[in-house]
């Protein structure tokens, strides 16, 4: 080629975006020659793109490169395009090389003529000024000719009308002979329309739009003659106007809406465009009272209707509006009748408005807008609303139509103009339906509804639509019904057991969905989607109690990943448990009979038939039995639990029996159960083992640290290891050894699970885990959670997603787990007073204190102890020991400005808390009127409500402080052991506490009674306070072996003297 190229000239000519572009293009090999004419000095190439594009390339007469392509981008900028760039780019790459572009060309695969074809057939079907087919032009250079077709009614001799059009070029020349006009343009042949102007078709072109009602127009024209002499119309044939017959109205009505190009003229006026409204014709038919009697009908708008009868349309202000043919008919009548009249009035006797307004007023609603004077209306009586919805689904979008039928009247609601067309509508009913519509993202068109939104789409069909079912009807297609998925589709989690006892197999399963679809039913549920969309195209409701159900199981499981995977899903069982609680047999949740049996075995723990040990046979009730029997079902299935049984019923006892049951295996394997409990209660577990079991090996681990230490260097020596959560908490690591079973008393020691003792307690391991309390929960469900995150860690979810959790789901899940029973449950088995001991450890200040006043009332008394010597020291020896007794109960009874506490003291005060949250009422029995004003104020301090009385009390008051407890006005009431001994009746008790022992059991028997007598419909409970390895240990030996040596020491004159020995009294003080 004659101009050179480079890389700069090119960059200059299609900027630097284009010429990227470009590049790629051509380093992608998307270019191709077609046609190079050296002499000429043309080259024409074609660009692969999203489609072929055609390019030019030319040298102007001044010598300036000239880009030409096929591309709509190439008017829109002041560079070229990329598709030129790309070309000469693939020019400047030959020049460079120095090889002929025309060799090449002739090397081309893509043949120049085959190209000239395809670009032909593209230029026939885009929307490009069509060309003559005389001449072939790569690019057409004619001007698009500026076409208006002007629509004329034009009337016929029924009344009706039909539409002529008229041609005019250029907004100038009207075409006056159309038919010649035609004829030319059909053999592309130059037409003369005025001095001024000539149509060439070489020159001229017409845009498709344009194009194709000209075809339309020619090919009326030629078949003009085979309709025109059957139209019986009232003009004389117009060369400038062809008639369009009612067979080509329906694709010339098409056209013309479709271009801007067109002018309606009616009544003297001009119209641009051609426009269609659905609504009704904006006639108005008005009834009122006559003047004269009877009733008018006045019509306004009628005369400036022209009825289309042969197209079904009314022209009215340039609108068209689709009618009937019945109706159209009838408009042409009135019109007549009007014309007739020469008044758009009519008369309407009395005797005929009642059959005018049956029969002819909903006819008039169909044609306009009907106001009726409220005196007419009144005895018209309208239809009930009848509501459709059609519903439907064309190329993804969701089609929606209303109608509101009243009789023979139908209404479009989105047609309408604002002015009722019926009286009397049933508007709350209509504007609840719009309502909903309008509600559900639909778009709205001139008389209809769509949606383009899947998610919008389903809302409506399975949310919305079962609303409007109840009050309209519904008319749904195929592809609507198809879109519902109706199928029995319920999810299930299908549960078997594994060979392995404590597996369980999870496995997912949807009714009448293919198992390669559950996947992404599994994914959508996890994106908390409110359905899936199935292959077929149907939506699957994913909003079911079932599916939240399994949603549910997904968000807990934490085995997301094997669930997508559609894998069946091996878990531990003490893992499963906590899902398996939250589905309902038969809903979602599918068990295989093993599991069924597990399921059936811990809600009824008999059903597995553990046995009793022998020598606790005859001791254990039958709801200690159960307890026994739950705590062997939990344990062989690995998992903890609570025992919550209230106060008294015997939680120590049935864990004994628990751990003799396992005792071979404790042994044989050499792990030793560990019980742990408040410092209060560890001696009384050791003597409640010695009492049941004595052939367990039990050992308190407490001494200093040395000796607790040595104690737990050997761990098997012993069957049960006893120790407090203080004393825990400091040797928390000489516990890291495994144990068989931990039992935590008193759980709600670890309550608040961010304690030391909470955290000292979780790093225990044991095969088995139950914790032991009356009171599991006191103030938040937080309590229960923090005790089973010790005991069986596994149930429940992590504290915050524990904090979602519904009580009702909580109370569901740890059911199986918590056994809880109240005295009142269980009252058959129980005798009528229930005695207890409980003991307790001196506080080391308590100890040295104890042990300096034992040493001394020893070494005093020993020395002179004989039978002559006995009766004469008996003051002294009784001085002594009732300094020790002080001792015991609290050492500020004597000691003063004693500022450190009691073990007794401390255990009063854990068991009144834990009575008083159990709803219990409680007597509290002291020979100490000093130690009950101690007790006193420790209430008081606590805001603890409680009667007193001791031997100052008034008679009268005695009185009216009993019967204001047992009418249950408070629920503590401490009382001097001698003053309440005898002539009190507190049956409103159901708890007594005997803080300190007394020599005569009988007096501590009198004291019990005030509340077990006749009246008492509850058991009544004796606790009993004893302080560990001290003179009130031996005193209750003795009371229980010898009552009668220590009642003779105090009242001699009951019995000889001489009965008890040098050896009792001895017994009593060597401790």
């Amino acid at each position: 080629m004659s101009f050179i190229l480079n890389k700069t000239i090119i960059k200059q000519l299609c900027g630097e975006t284009s010429y990227k572009k470009g590049e790629t293009y051509c380093k992608t090999n998307k270019v191709a020659i077609t046609t190079y004419d050296a002499k000429r000095n043309i080259c024409e190439a074609t660009v692969k793109g999203n489609g072929d594009f055609y390019v030019t390339i030319e040298t102007a007469d001044n010598g300036d490169i000239v880009g030409k392509c096929s591309c709509p981008s190439l008017a829109s900028f002041h560079t070229y395009c990329q598709h030129i760039a790309a070309a000469l780019l693939y020019i400047n790459n030959f020049q460079r090389s120095g090889q002929s572009l025309e060799a090449n060309f002739k090397k081309s695969p893509i043949n120049a003529k085959d190209t000239q074809l395809a670009s032909g057939m593209l230029d026939l079907f885009d929307k490009k000024p069509l060309r003559p087919k005389s001449k072939e032009h790569r690019f057409d250079t004619r001007k698009t000719l500026d076409v208006e077709f002007i629509c004329i009614p034009i009337s016929s001799q029924n009344g009706g009308a039909l539409f002529g059009i008229q041609v005019k070029l250029e907004k100038l020349y009207t075409v006056y002979k159309l038919r010649e006009f035609l004829n030319r343009v059909e053999q592309r042949d130059s037409f003369i329309c005025s001095n001024d102007f000539t149509y060439t078709p070489e020159v001229y072109s017409f845009q498709q739009e344009t194009d194709a009602v000209i075809q339309l127009l020619i090919q009326m024209y030629r078949n003009e003659k085979m309709y025109v002499e059957s139209l019986q119309m009232n003009f004389e044939q117009d060369e400038s106007i062809i008639l369009i017959p009612p067979a080509s109205w329906k694709e010339m009505l098409s056209l013309l809406s479709n271009t801007s190009f067109v002018i309606l003229q009616h009544d003297g006026k001009a119209f641009h465009g051609v426009h269609i409204s659905k609504g009704l014709l904006p006639l108005a038919f008005e009834f009122n009272k006559g003047v004269n009697g009877g009733y008018t009908l006045h019509i306004d708008g009628l005369q400036q209707v022209q009825v289309m009868d042969t197209y079904g349309y009314a022209l009215f202000e340039g609108k068209l509006y689709q009618l009937n043919i019945e109706d159209c008919n009838r408009l042409i009548e009135l019109k007549r009748m009007m014309n007739r009249s020469g008044s758009n009035q009519f008369h309407i006797s009395s005797e005929k408005m009642e059959h005018f307004v049956a029969k002819v007023v909903p006819g008039l609603m169909k044609l306009g807008n009907v106001r009726i004077d409220e005196v007419i209306s009144e005895r018209v009586e309208t239809a009930p609303l009848k509501a459709k919805l059609f519903l439907d689904r064309v190329k993804n979008r969701l089609l929606a139509g209303l109608e509101f039928q009243y009789g023979n009247v139908i209404i479009n609601p989105l047609e309408e103009d604002g002015q009722p067309s019926v009286f009397n509508r049933d508007e709350k009913k209509e504007r609840e339906i719009l309502g909903m519509m309008n509600d559900s993202a639909f778009a709205k068109t001139e008389g209809g509804y769509f949606m383009h939104n899947e998610e919008a789409e389903y809302n409506f069909l399975y949310h919305v639509v079962p609303k409007l079912k109840n009050i309209l009807d519904i008319y749904a297609t195929t592809a609507i019904k198809l879109r519902i998925h109706r199928g029995n589709s319920g999810p299930l989690i299908r549960v078997r057991r594994k060979e392995r006892i404590d597996w369980l197999a999870f496995r997912f399963d949807i009714k009448g969905i293919p198992e390669a679809e559950i996947k992404g039913v599994l994914a959508a549920l996890e994106e908390k989607r409110k359905y899936y969309r199935l292959a077929n195209g149907s939506l699957l409701s994913l909003e079911s109690k079932e599916f939240n159900e399994v949603n549910q199981f997904i968000k807990e499981s934490g085995i997301r990943k094997e669930i997508l995977r559609g894998e069946e899903v091996n878990v531990p069982l003490v893992r499963s448990v906590k899902w398996m609680s939250s589905l309902q047999e038969g809903n979602v949740l599918s068990l295989d009979q093993s599991v069924q049996e597990l399921m059936e075995n811990i809600r009824n723990p008999k059903s597995m038939q553990f046995t009793v040990p022998d020598s606790l046979v005859p001791v254990l009730r039958e709801y200690q039995k159960d307890g026994f029997e739950w705590m062997k079902t939990l344990a062989h299935y690995r998992f903890g639990g609570i025992l919550a049984d209230d106060m008294g019923l015997g939680k120590t006892l049935q864990s004994i029996a628990f751990i003799a049951s396992v005792l071979p295996e404790i042994r044989e394997k050499k792990l030793p159960a560990l019980v742990v409990s408040p410092s209060s209660l560890v001696y009384n577990w050791l003597s409640e083992i010695k009492r049941f079991s004595p052939h367990i090996r039990a050992v308190i681990v407490d001494g200093n640290q040395t000796e607790r230490r040595k104690i737990l260097k050997d761990t098997t020596k012993y069957d049960v290891m006893i120790t407090s959560y203080p004393l825990l908490r400091r040797d928390v690591r000489q516990y890291a050894q495994p144990f068989h079973t931990l039992f935590l008393d008193e759980a709600q020691a670890f309550k608040n699970h961010t304690t030391q003792t909470a955290k000292a307690v979780k790093t225990i391991q044991a095969k088995y885990r139950f914790g032991l309390t009356g009171t599991p929960v006191e103030n938040s469900l937080e309590e229960l959670w923090s005790i089973f995150h010790v005991v069986f860690p596994e149930l429940l979810p992590g504290r915050k997603e524990f904090g979602d959790l519904r009580r009702e789901n909580i109370a569901k899940r740890v059911k199986p787990f918590v056994l809880r029973r109240l005295k009142e449950d269980v009252l058959k088995e129980l005798p009528k007073k229930i005695e207890h001991l409980q003991s307790s450890e001196l506080l080391p200040e308590q100890k040295k204190l104890y042990a300096a006043y034992l040493a001394k009332l020893r070494e005093e008394t020993l020395k002179h102890l004989d039978k002559d010597t006995l009766r004469k020291n008996k003051i002294r020896i009784l001085a002594g020991l009732t300094r020790l007794r002080q001792i015991c109960c609290h050492p500020g009874l004597f000691v003063d400005d004693y500022k450190g506490s009691s073990a007794k003291f401390e255990q009063l005060l854990e068991i009144v808390e834990e009575c008083r949250s159990t709803g219990k009422r409680i007597l509290i029995f002291s020979q100490f009127t000093k130690m009950l004003s101690i007790i006193g104020r420790e209430l008081n301090r606590q805001a603890i409500p409680y009667f007193y009385l001791d031997g100052s009390t008034p008679s009268a008051e005695r009185v009216e402080l009993c019967n204001r407890f047992n009418e249950e006005e408070g629920d503590l009431f401490l009382i001097s052991l001698k003053a309440g001994g005898t002539g009190l009746n507190l049956t409103g008790a159901d708890t007594v506490i005997l803080y300190d022992l007394w020599w005569n059991p009988a007096v501590e028997q009198q004291a019990a009674d005030r509340a077990y007598r006749m009246g008492q419909k509850n058991t009544v409970q004796v606790i009993k306070l004893v302080a560990h390895g001290t003179i009130e240990e031996k005193m209750n030996e003795l009371q229980e072996s010898k009552k009668h040596l220590i009642a003779e020491v105090i009242e001699p004159g009951q019995e000889k003297f001489s009965s008890i020995t040098e050896e009792e009294i001895r017994e009593i003080l060597m401790i």
